[in-house]
C-alpha cells in the first residue's frame, strides 16, 4: 500500500473535512501517514491524530521558521514527546533561508541540536532544505548522526546533491514536484536515485501533484507521485508502491 511519509494534516485546511478524508484512506490503498510537527503546538497534535488513527504515526521537532521561537522547555518537551510509542522520527528539522535570513544562525544550532537529539533518542529525522543546500550538508557532514540517520524531505535539488545525501547513509523522499512540467532536476533524481533509496510524501495540503496542481493536496493523490517514478524508471507502478512502502516501515521501523 502507499506510505506518505510527510504529511500536515493538523493543518487549518483540514478542519471541515478531515476526518472524512482520513477515515478514507485505507480503501483508496494509503497505508500509513506520518504527521510532521514543525513547532510545539503542531507535534502535539500530530501525537493526537497518530493516537486517533492506527495507521497514522507522527514526527515532532521544530522547523527552521519556527527555530527562533524554541526555547529550552520546549526543546525539553519535544524530547519527552519523542519516547510516545506512535512518534517514529525528529522533524520537520532543517534549513530554510528563504524566508528565515535575518535567523540563519539560530536556525543552524537549532539544526545540530535537534539532529543530536535524534542520535539521542534512537529515532530517525525529517529535513527540510529550502536556500541553504551548502549549509545544510555541512552540518549533515559534521553532524554524529547515529545509525537511524534521516531523509531529505520533498527532495528538489540537484543530482550531485542527492548523491552527497546518500554518501552521508541518508534517504530522499519524493513529492508532486516530480510532476511538475519541466521540472528536470528531479526527474534527474529520481532516474539516479536507487529505488532503494527512496520514499514518497504529499506535504499536503502543500504541493499537489498533476493533474490536481491547485488544489489542496492529499494523500489520496500520491498515487501520481508513484506512478512518475515508476514511467521515469521503466517499472510497473505496484513494484514502486510496494518497495518504497518498505523502504519507509524498515527507515521508521513500523511493523
Amino acid at each position: 500500500m502507499l506510505f506518505d511519509v510527510h504529511a500536515h494534516y493538523d493543518d487549518g485546511r483540514f478542519d471541515e473535512d478531515r476526518d472524512i478524508i482520513l477515515s478514507s484512506m485505507p480503501e483508496n490503498n494509503v497505508g500509513h501517514i506520518i504527521n510532521i510537527g514543525y513547532n510545539l503546538k503542531s507535534s502535539m497534535d500530530s501525537i493526537a491524530l497518530a493516537e486517533k488513527y492506527p495507521f497514522m504515526y507522527a514526527a515532532v521537532g521544530f522547523h527552521p521558521s519556527d527555530a527562533h521561537l524554541m526555547t529550552d522547555e520546549d526543546f525539553d518537551r519535544i524530547k519527552e514527546m519523542a519516547k510516545h510509542p506512535k512518534v517514529v522520527a525528529i522533524g520537520e528539522i532543517g534549513l530554510d533561508y528563504y524566508y528565515g535570513k535575518e535567523t540563519e544562525e539560530i536556525q543552524r544550532e537549532a539544526f545540530a541540536r535537534q539532529i543530536a537529539l535524534a542520535k539521542e533518542v534512537n529515532l530517525p529525522f525529517q529535513v527540510h532544505n529550502r536556500d541553504s543546500t551548502r549549509d545544510c550538508v555541512e552540518i549533515l557532514k559534521g553532524s554524529d548522526m547515529g545509525e537511524r540517520r534521516g531523509m531529505m524531505h520533498c527532495f528538489s535539488e540537484s543530482k550531485e546533491t542527492a548523491k552527497k545525501i546518500l554518501d552521508l547513509g541518508m534517504k530522499i523522499s519524493i513529492g508532486g514536484v516530480l510532476t511538475f512540467k519541466n521540472n528536470v532536476k528531479t526527474v534527474e533524481v529520481v532516474k539516479y536515485v536507487p529505488l532503494s533509496d527512496l520514499m514518497i510524501e504529499t506535504d499536503c495540503p502543500y504541493l499537489a501533484p498533476v493533474p490536481y496542481r491547485g488544489k489542496r493536496n492529499s494523500s489520496l493523490y500520491i498515487h501520481a507521485v508513484a506512478e512518475k517514478i515508476a514511467e521515469l524508471k521503466g517499472m510497473d507502478v505496484d513494484e514502486v508502491i510496494a518497495v518504497t512502502e518498505k523502504n519507509a516501515k524498515d527507515f521508521f521501523e513500523i511493523d
